[in-house]
């Protein structure tokens, strides 16, 4: 095998070795199948035990208490801001309230305004989502069907440390980009949601957190594969899921149980790697001039800009020739990102870290 690089890409993102050598293994011959993992039904006892131990995992690892369902759907986050405002708010003449916070968030707010009312709670786009807002900025509706945010902004690079309080109104949080990087406490929530592609596997399988009486607010005559309530009746296998996605998400659940520890020894990794980075901004703040204000960054997404595009291009060709890949910033805002989710070793983040300052050395001493 070709020496593997450091991969910072936002998503799909890096994967720790040992599972990939696991479904490496899995692709050939699934332990005790005698097939691929590819190959078996979703329908068989194999799938049924993977379902089983993955939806067990996931519960012991984040504490799921009794009353929620969990469900492994298809179509990412993209499809979730559709779906979760077609089954908890179509119909309802309370308005849905969203909290926008960055890309996603807006998204999700587009697709939301078509089911129904929906009241803005706060909008950070005039700080041009470099910030997150305090309680008393936050504007909610009495007796909201929801309250919706985006627990961490991938493009932005904010994220909440603790998402908002809102009592009696139902939470509901993508945590897309921040899945499984530390402890939650889920009784806070109506409904979780996130895409699989940045910390707890690959692309092809959405995980939905859903508080069981959540399930009672589905209206009748949504599509079959739209439907909650339908979905959690069939745990999941209404049709053929996406069972190596599934089985991938079960491989990652091991590992941050037996390998890391838990999702409390995850988090103190991932704080230790991002404050590596921030340390740097801060060090050099007309240098590297850091998105996210201070107490809004991301520990999954650190995002940056230089005094120009042609020191980013020349940091991104040096980055390249070091083996630390998919580091330019998303399209629309431009810049540097490195993405440091839960499968990026110290070591990668280490070398970036380096190379910053060796960067930021060579061209202030050329200024």
């Amino acid at each position: 095998m070709s020496k593997r690089v450091f991969n910072f890409s936002a998503g799909p993102a890096v994967l720790p070795l040992p599972v990939l050598q696991e479904a490496q293994r899995a692709v050939v011959d699934l332990p005790g199948a005698g097939m691929s993992i590819l190959e078996i039904s979703h329908r068989s006892k194999p799938m049924e035990a993977i379902l089983s131990e993955a939806k067990a995992l996931l519960t012991e690892l984040l504490g799921i208490p009794a009353g929620y369902s969990i469900l492994f759907l298809q179509g990412g986050s993209s499809l979730q801001f559709s779906m979760i405002p077609m089954n908890l708010l179509r119909g309802r003449e309370v308005p849905a309230d969203y909290v926008v916070t960055g890309t996603w968030s807006t998204k999700a707010l587009q697709e939301a305004q078509r089911e129904g009312k929906v009241n803005i709670a706060w909008d950070g786009k005039s700080h041009n989502y470099s910030r997150l807002p305090a309680a008393d900025e936050l504007k909610f509706s009495p007796e909201a069907s929801y309250v919706h945010c985006t627990s961490n902004e991938t493009i932005h690079g904010v994220e909440f440390p603790e998402e908002p309080e809102t009592g009696s109104i139902p939470l509901v949080c993508d945590v897309s980009s921040n899945f499984l990087s530390r402890p939650m406490e889920v009784d806070r929530y109506g409904l979780i949601y996130g895409c699989a592609q940045k910390n707890a596997g690959i692309a092809g399988v959405t995980v939905v957190i859903i508080r069981n009486d959540l399930l009672e607010r589905t209206p009748k005559g949504l599509p079959a594969m739209l439907d909650f309530k339908l979905q959690a009746a069939n745990d999941s296998l209404y049709n053929t899921p996406p069972v190596f996605a599934i089985y991938v998400f079960l491989l990652i659940a091991r590992w941050l149980k037996n390998d890391i520890g838990g999702l409390a020894k995850m988090a103190r990794a991932n704080r230790e790697k991002a404050k590596l980075l921030y340390d740097v901004l801060d060090e050099h703040p007309e240098f590297y001039r850091g998105h996210a204000q201070p107490e809004s960054r991301s520990m999954m997404n650190v995002t940056w800009r230089m005094p120009s595009e042609e020191l980013e291009q020349a940091f991104l060709k040096q980055a390249q020739a070091r083996g630390l890949v998919d580091l330019k910033g998303h399209r629309s805002v431009g810049g540097i990102r490195a993405s440091i989710y839960n499968a990026m070793p110290r070591e990668g983040v280490t070398q970036l870290r380096d190379l910053m300052l060796e960067f930021a050395h060579q061209h202030t001493a050329k200024a």
